[in-house]
């Protein structure tokens, strides 16, 4: 495949799926500057394996295993790990907080969203791929 060809398939996806695989990289991770760098990536790694895409499945469904991928690869490493290492020593260091300011911070978060954070990667995923991405559950079957 030549260079020309690769690069505007890359583009291509770059523009048709780029917003899609930060917003789920995002719902995975829940910080903005390593979903970006997450997708960033996906997409050199899409590049780089252009010519080993062997059409089982449409692009966009290769583009998020990829990025679904790449989030659990992020959750094994040890940066993540050494920062919620330290997230979970500064909570012992900060003032706790009052008994209305708990019941009042309670009240101000989003029900639904709270469960939905507690759930493991695996359904989170899954939620996400099918609510957001609009997958349906035979292509969801697949993964």
């Amino acid at each position: 495949m030549e260079k020309q060809e690769r690069d505007k398939m890359l583009k291509n996806a770059m523009d048709t799926y780029g917003h899609y695989l930060t917003r789920l990289a995002y719902a995975l991770v829940k910080d903005k500057q390593k979903a970006e760098d997450i997708v960033q990536e996906v997409f050199i790694r899409y590049y780089l394996h252009l010519d080993q895409f062997e059409g089982r499945s449409s692009i966009k469904t290769y583009l998020y295993r990829i990025t679904v991928n790449e989030c659990r690869n992020y959750f094994k490493s040890w940066a993540y790990r050494k920062i919620e290492v330290s997230k979970l020593a500064s909570t012992f260091l900060i003032d706790k907080e009052s008994p209305e300011e708990a019941y009042l911070n309670l009240e101000n978060k989003s029900y639904i969203a709270a469960i939905l954070n507690r759930l493991p990667i695996k359904y989170k995923e899954v939620i996400w791929l099918y609510y957001y991405a609009e997958l349906s559950v035979k292509k969801l079957a697949i993964y």
